[in-house]
């Protein structure tokens, strides 16, 4: 395959603010404010039209910010070919938006031409495993540079599967030359739903795919009788969470990290107060190598 290089991180590694998600309520206000956030991150899918206010407003705060487009619709993992009109949708946004990175989530979504507006897992299978490798292959080659790829929070699992997901998305990268977005909330809801161990998950990931880390808030519901910790993006950033990040700073390094808030959204200065939480472990890691300090930042 030929792809140019991942582009560089937006801020040099040990001096990056953490990036927040820039939702159109806050464009306004975001381009007031001016807050000192490493980058942002939009949905790619929001912009897809030729033009108008949103994209008008996105294009300002590009000027003073490094850009990551995260695409939520693409449907990596299904059996339906790749949609080459959402694709050439997001090489011209792409072009025309010169993002820092791009990146789509490890699922599926549609199935026979019919969405199911989720970001559903995968069976985790070697089958599975060529198949979204041959995938990604392909939109890489069509964007003409590396994509990133984010693991995604489940509530089931198939009992075919036979892949640990851990292994399964550091396959994906291996085969296909990709990065991979590690989204540690999903890591950890996905662990306390199903049992497995979050911190052997990082460790399942090889140190160099990983190019960028999302936080985001979770609920917990009763269902049947048990609790289940559902992926929402509402709540600020659980403090186990937190935790989990700061294991993941000790394995990754400083890993450019976004926090992600879609719904019951905050005002923007609550939003940027959890990118400092972020800043504060970054920074951590230009004095120490211990876990153990870092645990004690994020507590």
């Amino acid at each position: 395959m030929s792809a140019r290089p991942l582009p560089a991180s937006p801020r040099p590694a040990l001096a990056l603010p953490a990036g927040i998600g820039l939702r159109a309520e806050h464009h306004a206000e975001f381009l007031a404010m001016q807050p000192d956030v490493g980058f942002i991150e939009v949905h790619a899918e929001n912009y897809f039209g030729r033009g108008g206010r949103p994209l008008e407003l996105l294009q300002r705060a590009r000027r003073d910010h490094a850009l990551s487009l995260h695409g939520v619709g693409l449907s990596i993992g299904s059996t339906d070919p790749l949609s080459a009109r959402h694709l050439d949708r997001l090489a011209a946004l792409v072009e025309r938006l010169e993002p820092a990175f791009v990146s789509e989530h490890l699922c599926w979504t549609s199935h026979g031409g019919l969405h199911a507006h989720d970001l559903l897992p995968l069976p985790l299978t070697e089958e599975a495993l060529v198949h979204v490798a041959a995938r990604v292959q392909q939109v890489q080659e069509r964007l003409g540079r590396v994509v990133l790829v984010e693991n995604v929070s489940s509530y089931f699992e198939y009992a075919h599967s036979t892949i640990p997901e851990w292994t399964f998305l550091a396959e994906v990268a291996r085969r296909s030359g990709c990065g991979v977005l590690l989204d540690v909330n999903n890591v950890f809801v996905s662990a306390c739903n199903h049992g497995f161990d979050a911190a052997a998950y990082l460790r399942g990931v090889p140190r160099g795919v990983v190019h960028e880390i999302h936080l985001a808030g979770h609920v917990r519901r009763e269902h049947g009788g048990a609790e289940i910790l559902i992926d929402t993006h509402s709540e600020p950033v659980a403090d186990a969470v937190w935790t989990l990040y700061a294991d993941a700073l000790a394995r990754f390094g400083a890993v450019p990290t976004l926090i992600e808030w879609d719904s019951d959204l905050p005002a923007l200065p609550a939003l940027v107060a959890e990118a400092r939480k972020a800043d504060a472990l970054l920074a951590a890691l230009e004095t120490t190598a211990h876990a153990e300090e870092l645990h004690a930042l994020a507590a």
